[in-house]
C-alpha cells in the first residue's frame, strides 16, 4: 500500500472503528466515542469506507497511515487511551475486546 489520503481525524475514525467491531458489532456507547473525536461527516465517510473493507486491508490502512503522520510516543499513548475508553464504554472490557487492545497497541507501537 503506496499512500492514504487520510487525515488524523480520519485515522482516529478508522482506527476507533477497527476497533469496536473487535466483538462483532458496534453499539451506541461506542459509536458516540468515536463521534466525540471527530465530525459527523468525517464519521459517516470513514465508516462507509470501513464497511468496504477487509480486515487486512485495515489492517494496512491502518499501519500506512500511521507512517504517514509520524505519531510519536505521546500521540500514540493518546490513540491508545482513546481506544481503551471505546472499549469500557459499554460497560464491560470483554476478551475479544482485549485481544483486540492488544492486537493495536502492537500495531500502533511498530508502525
Amino acid at each position: 500500500m503506496k499512500t492514504i489520503d487520510w487525515t488524523r481525524d480520519e485515522l482516529v475514525a478508522y482506527i476507533l472503528l477497527f476497533a469496536a467491531h473487535s466483538d462483532f458489532k458496534e453499539d451506541n456507547h461506542e459509536r458516540n466515542i468515536i463521534i466525540s473525536k471527530v465530525d459527523m461527516q468525517t464519521f459517516q465517510e470513514i465508516h462507509d469506507e470501513f464497511d468496504n473493507d477487509n480486515d487486512y486491508q485495515g489492517i494496512q490502512k491502518i499501519m500506512t497511515s500511521l507512517r504517514q503522520h509520524g505519531y510519536d510516543k505521546d500521540d500514540i499513548n493518546i490513540l491508545l487511551a482513546d481506544i481503551e475508553v471505546l472499549f469500557f464504554s459499554d460497560g464491560e472490557f470483554n476478551s475479544l475486546e482485549q485481544n483486540m487492545m492488544i492486537f493495536l497497541t502492537k500495531i500502533i507501537k511498530d508502525a
